[in-house]
């Protein structure tokens, strides 16, 4: 009877320590990073409707379904590999207010450097910003928004330049905020193109102090 009840009694299992938990999630957190990073290559050199998952997958060395357990689709992928940038960019333009407009202008100087550092996400940037221009691609409300995002940024600190007597009055904020991310997109495109020709932070600094000379204030104070 003894020897029934030792044959039938539950094993007992060595409990789940939280440092194998965790190193399960960080596996699975770098799986995914990995995938992100190879969608970014991806998308830069064939866009989004060229691009295949399969590919992306085989690029990681998981199979497509091993893929599709971290993202439900390709445009679930692109929508994801878009935020992780725009997550860098909101930190490095918006995650402090700017003390003055030549502040902002240190900032947008500093972003052109650091985007020389990582032109993978350039060129993703440039390719899919053209594809997007058709109401259809999954990115087109995405970059529409961005765009609308940072102009009004741009404006309402050009504006706040104006009530602080730093910028004259009657600049035409909307109109140098436009005309300021025309140029450092122009610059990127320049870059991508013939890398060795242009110093995009150099270029962009001198039109930015170009500008900030036209607009500032040059009245004495009173």
């Amino acid at each position: 009877m003894a020897q029934d009840k030792a044959r039938t009694a539950p094993r007992a299992t060595a409990p789940r320590s939280a440092g194998a938990g965790r190193g399960t999630y960080a596996v699975g957190d770098a799986r995914r990073q990995k995938i992100l990073d190879t969608a970014v290559e991806h998308f830069a050199q064939w866009g989004f409707h060229a691009s295949s998952l399969a590919r992306i997958a085989a690029g990681c060395g998981i199979t497509q379904g091993g893929l599709l357990h971290h993202f439900r689709s390709k445009e679930d992928l692109l929508l994801s590999v878009l935020a992780q940038s725009e997550r860098h960019d909101e930190e490095r333009l918006f995650s402090e207010p700017a003390a003055s407009v030549a502040a902002h202008f240190d900032t947008l100087v500093a972003l052109a450097a650091d985007n020389e550092r990582r032109p993978g996400l350039v060129r993703m940037f440039n390719t899919l910003v053209g594809e997007s221009a058709n109401p259809g691609h999954p990115a087109h409300d995405h970059f529409r928004q961005r765009y609308a995002r940072v102009l009004r940024h741009t404006v309402e600190l050009l504006e706040a330049g104006v009530a602080r007597g730093e910028l004259r009055d009657g600049t035409d904020c909307e109109a140098v905020g436009r005309e300021v991310l025309a140029v450092m997109d122009g610059l990127q495109i320049q870059w991508l193109l013939d890398p060795g020709s242009v110093d995009m932070p150099a270029r962009l600094r001198a039109y930015l102090d170009r500008q900030l000379r036209e607009i500032a204030d040059s009245r004495p104070a009173s």
